[in-house]
């Protein structure tokens, strides 16, 4: 394929779906990539913007790139739901009963531009300033993997539940058979 410069073309079945793939050499290996049919891709159409943009959006948004670009770093990035989903079934490997969580209370509107200005505000104040202990967050079981980027995170009471957690621990309903 690479001494040729061509790549594969084929179908695969999945999720009960027939669908196009193209196989190609990629270093030691091949890769199998799912194609789009003519009819399924459109082109981006997101119009004009009407009216005046917010200066200080625009402000608050320049400070962000600025301050939050840099080199990408896929391992920093956790998939919460499989981590859950692993406890859940180690948990139920270990025998112990499994009993649904409550689901959290609906979290009251967050004023965005409030909440990006309190990130802003607080990124900037110098880290030697100690946190009072109403402040300091609880210490997870996960505590040092937890690599997110707390200064992103928009302020929202939860109750304390995390909500990838409830999510996974409630009872789901059967699929239904197409």
């Amino acid at each position: 394929m690479k001494d040729a410069g061509v790549a594969g073309i084929g179908s695969i079945t999945l999720s009960r779906r027939e669908r196009p793939v193209m196989v190609e050499r990629r270093g030691a290996g091949m890769v199998l990539i799912t194609l789009r049919a003519a009819d399924e891709v459109r082109a981006a159409d997101f119009g004009e913007v009407d009216g005046e943009v917010d200066d200080d959006m625009v402000a608050v948004a320049e400070t962000i790139i600025k301050r939050r670009s840099g080199h990408f770093d896929p391992a920093t990035f956790r998939d919460r739901y499989q981590e859950a989903l692993r406890d859940l079934i180690e948990a139920k490997l270990k025998g112990r009963k499994i009993e649904a969580r409550p689901a959290a209370p609906q979290a009251p509107m967050v004023d965005l531009m409030a909440a990006l200005k309190r990130s802003l505000a607080q990124e900037s104040e110098p880290a030697s300033k100690p946190q009072s202990s109403a402040t300091k967050a609880k210490p997870t079981r996960k505590a040092a993997a937890d690599r997110r980027q707390s200064n992103l995170l928009l302020p929202v009471d939860g109750g304390g539940h995390h909500p990838t957690a409830s999510r996974t621990a409630r009872a789901t309903p059967g699929r239904k058979k197409a």
